[in-house]
C-alpha cells in the first residue's frame, strides 16, 4: 500500500470503530501530537487515547481528502468531523449529546509502510462554542 491508502485505510477503520484496524497501521513507536496537548509515543498510549475519545466522542470522518509529498514520507489529510459529545470531559463543556461539524487537518509520516506519526489540528474554541450553544 502506497500513504495515501495507508491513510485512508486508517480513516476507514475509525468510521467503522475497528481500533485494532487503526492500531495495525501504526509503528510501535507512532509519535501522536494530540490538538492543543502533548506528543504521545507508542501504540499503547495511542490506544488508551482511542478509548478516552470513544467513551466521550462519537464521530465520523466526512470530506476526505488526503495529499502526499512525492517520496511517500510526508502527508496531510483534510476532512470534516461529524460528532457526538456523548459524556463530558474535565475541563470542557457538559455533554448533553450535542452534535457538532468541525473541520480538522491532520499530518503524517509514514515509514516502512506504517504510521510513525500523526499531527491532529482542530479549532479547540470553536468546538466549544459549538458544544456550548446546541
Amino acid at each position: 500500500m502506497n500513504s495515501i491508502e495507508i491513510i485512508t485505510g486508517y480513516y476507514n477503520y475509525f468510521n467503522t470503530r475497528d481500533w485494532d484496524g487503526m492500531l495495525s497501521l501504526l509503528d510501535d513507536n507512532i509519535a501522536h501530537d494530540i490538538n492543543q496537548g502533548n506528543r504521545e509515543i507508542g501504540k499503547k498510549a495511542f490506544s488508551n487515547f482511542l478509548k478516552v475519545m470513544d467513551d466521550h466522542y462519537s464521530e465520523q470522518v466526512k470530506d476526505l481528502i488526503v495529499m502526499c509529498h512525492d517520496g511517500g514520507i510526508r502527508a496531510a489529510a483534510e476532512f470534516t468531523i461529524e460528532g457526538t459529545y456523548k459524556k463530558s470531559q474535565p475541563g470542557l463543556p457538559a455533554a448533553k449529546g450535542q452534535s457538532y461539524r468541525l473541520p480538522v487537518g491532520a499530518f503524517f509520516e509514514v515509514n516502512n509502510g506504517l504510521i510513525s506519526r500523526v499531527t491532529n489540528y482542530y479549532n479547540l474554541e470553536h468546538w466549544i462554542q459549538l458544544v456550548s450553544n446546541a
